[in-house]
């Protein structure tokens, strides 16, 4: 399994979600990664934010109205970088997205 980027929402209600976002993949590569700088949308108080938690996965913990395009630049201990980028999904309680 290739790293990728997961999520868990929970709708709070007034159109408002709780949201996590981490890095999924196997042990091997994820005991590899030094830290993980998330972009949000620029809308964010702190937009650039970076996790350096192996033990979470490199979790972030948000929440927001909308949905965006979440990008992660991911450091190795050995130099090299990657990017990913993983679309936001707010869903109401009854299953239906939202379109913010």
């Amino acid at each position: 399994m290739p790293l990728q980027i997961q999520q868990y929402a929970h709708y709070e209600g007034s159109d408002w979600w709780k949201w996590s976002v981490w890095i999924q993949g196997p042990d091997s590569e994820l005991d590899q990664i030094a830290s993980v700088t998330y972009i949000l949308h620029p809308t964010f108080q702190n937009p650039v934010r970076t996790i350096g938690t192996r033990s979470n996965k490199f979790r972030l913990d948000s929440a927001g109205w909308g949905i965006f395009v979440i990008r992660a630049k991911i450091q190795f201990t050995h130099g090299e970088t990657k990017d990913l980028k993983h679309q936001l999904e707010l869903l109401y309680e009854d299953g239906t997205p939202t379109t913010a």
